[in-house]
């Protein structure tokens, strides 16, 4: 080997060294309204995402708590994080594809979004569509030849709108994405690089792979998949797939959820893996979750959800790692997941946890990735558990 190759090589393992070491991205989602709690530690985050405006099929968007919201990005900015507004959503997705099909749309998207972006000094936009070319909420509209393509389209000219008004580079465009690769027309896109181009970053929504519509109980959040016995995606194969589709490992982010999935076990599971028969019917989380009608599904029901902080306060977990009479808690050493069980009314709830957590960050260090996504930071607890979590392990 000639020297001058040694060399290069000693520069490549510095430069790399020296990333590895950076301090990392925390984007933080808060789901705002008027009455959303402020009283949170911003600093400890570098970003933070107003979730949801929601898109209108004319190119307008609306969201809650408009009239307090400069108020509320201020405040996040007096602590150094910077504030984007969110659009979409699982619930907010439905016009995105009429919009991106229609040029004449998308230019007064793009100039409604510019607008908001300049009167409440925000940072740059987060494009949350569920999902571009495939079925998301029943609302959806879905053009699985075209989606994908529009949506390119309208980056290209996002991305232009905001480098001429602002400055080249000065507004973050960042969106979130599923765990595999955009969906053309033939399925999962094989090189996505040329929109990776256009945007700063990808969040990989890392969660809600298992929950009431599957046929047994399993992990919300894997870090892997356990062959035959669960869907084959999970935390560490959206990385994968991902970069091997060419989005670079530096624009992307890593999904965190600070929420636990519970659903109905139909057997005891005291002594047993995490994989066992389950009811359709979602039960009833924590003291937050409500019966609800979704007018989409034309159904009535309630989420299941399980907010960390609400696992803490409703002393279904004594600990950060162990839990109070009746729950059982366990920790499935594959899917680096903890679960719980109740014996008393079966009720399975699937999360994360600060260990969990750790597992996730180790992983996303080594594979280089920019940083953590969080859904959402109001979750935690005011102990900030799993925010600290994230941080302490990210070093």
């Amino acid at each position: 080997m000639r020297l001058n190759n040694i060399g290069a090589l000693v520069g490549a393992g510095l430069i790399a060294a020296s990333q590895a070491l950076a301090k990392p991205l925390v984007f933080g989602y808060l789901q705002y309204s008027d009455n959303v709690n402020m009283d949170i530690d911003f600093s400890k985050y570098t970003h933070i995402n107003m979730a949801f405006a929601i898109p209108a099929e004319d190119g307008s968007f609306s969201m809650q708590g408009d009239a307090s919201f400069r108020q509320a990005v201020d405040k996040v900015h007096e602590t150094g994080a910077k504030v984007q507004i969110s659009m979409g959503g699982w619930g907010g997705s439905a016009k995105f594809s009429s919009i991106m099909k229609d040029e004449a749309t998308r230019s007064k998207f793009i100039d409604n979004i510019v607008d908001f972006i300049r009167t409440n000094d925000l940072d740059g936009v987060d494009l949350d569509w569920e999902y571009p070319g495939r079925e998301g909420n029943a609302c959806n509209v879905v053009d699985k030849q075209n989606d994908t393509a529009n949506y390119q389209k309208f980056l290209e000219s996002l991305r232009q709108k905001l480098d001429s008004e602002f400055g080249k580079g000065n507004k973050i465009i960042s969106m979130a994405v599923r765990v595999q690769p955009f969906d053309g027309p033939d399925g999962p896109m094989k090189n996505v690089s040329a929109i990776a181009d256009l945007v700063d970053y990808a969040f990989l929504m890392q969660y809600d792979f298992t929950g009431a519509w599957a046929k047994t109980t399993g992990a919300n959040a894997p870090l892997n998949f356990e062959p035959d016995k669960s869907a084959p995606i999970s935390f560490s194969t959206a990385i994968r797939e991902w970069t091997a589709a060419g989005w670079p490992c530096e624009k992307l982010v890593a999904g965190l959820a600070f929420y636990g999935r519970s659903t109905q076990a139909l057997e005891d599971m005291t002594n047993t893996d995490m994989y066992r028969p389950q009811s359709s019917v979602v039960p009833m989380g924590d003291q937050e979750d409500k019966v609800e009608f979704d007018a989409c599904a034309g159904t009535n029901g309630s989420s299941g959800i399980w907010r960390w902080k609400n696992l803490r306060g409703q002393n279904v977990l004594e600990t950060p790692t162990s839990a109070s009479e009746p729950w059982v808690r366990k920790f499935d050493e594959r899917a680096k997941t903890p679960w719980l069980f109740n014996k008393e009314t079966k009720i399975f709830i699937s999360y994360d946890d600060p260990e969990s957590i750790k597992a996730k960050v180790n992983h996303a260090k080594e594979k280089g990735l920019a940083g953590a996504m969080i859904w959402s930071i109001e979750m935690d607890t005011d102990k900030y558990e799993l925010t600290n979590a994230i941080l302490d392990n990210w070093k």
